[in-house]
């Protein structure tokens, strides 16, 4: 069986196949950093407008990788949710336009449910049950995986998530933008001993994340130093990574214990950062537990996630009408085996 994977949720085009005897055998992204860099984050309509002009070249190309046609493709997967919503109906309609002409099924994914479930696409995957961050820059979520498709939510940010911190102290750094990398880059020359952050709501019970306060603190720093130099970007940028790893590495622990799981598995963009999974895995070792990770590759927006979540999906009797339906906003709680 041959899925195509499409994904548009937001900034990145991706596209590609999963076979089931093989894994994923094609796989193609397209970033649009550069497009939205000199606005400091994404524009939606110039989000759109990309997709519909990357989206089948792409198809094209990634069938050409695959070695296959048209007619050798079982099933379409397509992100139907939550992201951006042009950039989503650019998506859905390819998605369901090629189904009808095809005449194979189209299959809406819950887009962090693909990144959850790409860390099965390494050569190590965790079993079930298992708790899953969710940590991007829309999303910081802890979630509950009992079995396949059935997700409780433990926790999740109250405001800002992460990967929206990264990028909006990045734009207080004067970093480029996305503001993930460029801190843990400039982090690398700083001395995470000269300014202690706050850990947010780590000093009350529950799993929820706050990050805006955070960011207050690290503006109410810059402001304090005035005109700043390049040490002093370099320790702001390892003192913030270092209460943001610390926070999110407190609240792990915290969902593994109140779980009695012994699984950790984490996903979404910032799940790239490489001081998050240093401290993770010592986390995971102290405790003889397991943390789980998708290949680097996987971790940012792609479709290779999107086909293989859409693979599961239609083994589960998923299936939908060819109507275009997105959904901006989607909690993963309301997913089920019974869609």
């Amino acid at each position: 069986m041959n899925v195509l994977g499409i994904e548009t949720s937001c900034d990145e085009t991706g596209v590609a196949v999963y076979r089931d005897t093989e894994g994923v055998v094609a796989n193609q992204l397209f970033s649009q950093i550069d497009l939205h860099r000199e606005y400091g984050g994404v524009v939606p309509e110039l989000a759109s407008r990309d997709h519909i002009r990357r989206t089948l070249p792409m198809i094209d190309e990634v069938l050409k990788e695959a070695e296959c046609t048209s007619s050798d493709i079982d099933a379409i997967a397509y992100t139907a949710g939550p992201g951006l919503v042009g950039a989503l109906l650019v998506g859905a309609s390819v998605a369901k336009s090629l189904a009808f002409a095809w005449q194979v099924p189209a299959i809406g994914v819950h887009h962090m449910e693909g990144h959850l479930l790409a860390a099965q696409l390494a050569e190590e995957s965790p079993d079930y049950p298992f708790v899953a961050l969710l940590v991007s820059g829309g999303h910081s979520q802890l979630m509950a995986c009992h079995e396949p498709h059935q997700y409780e939510l433990l926790g999740e940010s109250q405001d800002d998530a992460a990967g929206e911190a990264f990028d909006k102290v990045a734009k207080m750094l004067g970093l480029p933008y996305p503001g993930g990398p460029a801190i843990a880059d400039l982090a690398q020359k700083g001395d995470t001993g000269r300014f202690r952050f706050p850990r947010p709501m780590t000093n009350k019970p529950g799993l929820d994340f706050s990050f805006s306060g955070l960011k207050t603190f690290t503006l109410n720093t810059i402001n304090d130093l005035g005109e700043l130099t390049e040490q002093d970007r370099a320790d702001i940028a390892a003192a913030f990574q270092e209460a943001v790893v610390d926070t999110i590495r407190i609240k792990c622990e915290r969902a593994l214990d109140a779980t009695g799981l012994e699984r950790l598995v984490i996903a979404g963009g910032v799940s790239a950062n490489v001081e998050l999974r240093k401290r993770l895995d010592q986390s995971a070792e102290k405790h003889q537990r397991q943390v789980y990770y998708p290949p680097l590759r996987l971790c940012t927006d792609n479709g290779a996630m999107i086909a293989y979540t859409g693979y599961l999906r239609l083994l589960h009797g998923h299936s939908e009408d060819l109507g275009i339906n997105v959904r901006p906003r989607w909690p993963m709680t309301e997913l089920n085996t019974d869609e």
